[in-house]
């Protein structure tokens, strides 16, 4: 291999492994989203009703 790609490569490398650390600290310091929009939870239908779709 030539020096170039042994650059290439290395600097590849510390770009993904790179981006996967600073995700992973970043979902460690912030784990959880605290603004949810509003609704969404219950949509007044029975459980095992017939799918009605808007056609």
């Amino acid at each position: 291999m030539s020096a170039v790609a042994i650059v290439f490569l290395t600097l590849a490398i510390v770009i993904l492994w790179g981006g996967l650390i600073a995700s992973i600290l970043y979902l460690r310091a912030r784990p959880d989203r605290a603004d949810y929009p509003q609704g969404g939870e219950d949509d007044e239908r029975p459980a095992n009703a017939i799918i009605e779709r808007d056609t």
